[in-house]
């Protein structure tokens, strides 16, 4: 089932102020040129290319025209007028926590004029620099959470919110384990169960003496990336 979102609720705010009824934003995001350094030696006559400049692009909008906003749209005619490169910054639907925040020099604003229809504007903003997507991360673990062996605690890490990878050592006659994770908020799997917060996994087997086995947890809050661990069950 896919987890695409809607672009309703999408906002665009200019120096802190949200640049009002915008029907179209973008494409926010980066490209790279490359550079060919095709020569007498390349393999199997196919051209050779490397890295070169990246580029935030061109961000164009458009949307209704609003006379009185002052700090939005009439905002992008102050600033196009200024040549200063201005803090925009693009707030995800409320479904994913994430923005895109960049500095950007207003290239382009007008109005426009159609009989029966509404007055509209269109802007574009040329990026300047490197344009950050941040999405933020699931809180993750809480501390503690137990590996049970027999129904005893053997293993209580120092830290939890903290992705990391976790080794512990059972003894050779432990054949299975059971993992007990606690979180505040999202889905815990373990090993690609579902488990809940605070309730031991179904039990885990084992490989035989001196086998690793791996055991990943992941912690996904609705809108955050997810919250990786990796718990190496080391048998003696």
């Amino acid at each position: 089932m896919t987890t695409a979102i809607a672009a309703l609720g999408v906002l665009l705010k200019r120096n802190g102020n949200t640049i009002a009824e915008l029907s179209r934003i973008g494409p926010v995001g980066k490209t790279k040129d490359t550079i060919d350094v095709t020569n007498m030696n390349t393999a199997g006559g196919y051209k050779e290319f490397i890295g070169g400049m990246r580029s935030g692009g061109v961000v164009a909008l458009s949307g209704n025209f609003i006379a009185g906003d002052t700090s939005g749209q009439i905002g992008l005619q102050t600033d196009f007028d200024s040549e200063s490169a201005q803090a925009f910054v693009l707030y995800f639907p409320t479904a994913v926590t994430a923005t895109w925040t960049f500095s950007g020099v207003v290239t382009k604003f007008e109005t426009d004029f159609s009989a029966g229809s509404q007055v509209t504007f269109n802007a574009e903003i040329q990026v300047t620099g490197a344009p950050v997507l941040a999405v933020t991360a699931s809180t993750g673990l809480t501390t503690p959470f137990f590996v049970c062996t027999g129904g005893t605690p053997a293993y209580v890490p120092a830290q939890a919110g903290t992705e990391g990878t976790y080794a512990i050592n059972v003894t050779t006659g432990t054949t299975s384990v059971t993992i007990t994770p606690t979180a505040t908020a999202g889905v815990i799997t373990v090993a690609g169960n579902v488990v809940a917060t605070g309730v031991a996994s179904g039990a885990i087997a084992l490989g035989g003496a001196a086998s690793i086995t791996t055991v990943p947890i992941t912690v996904t809050e609705t809108g955050k990336t997810a919250k990786n661990y990796t718990i190496l069950i080391v048998r003696a």
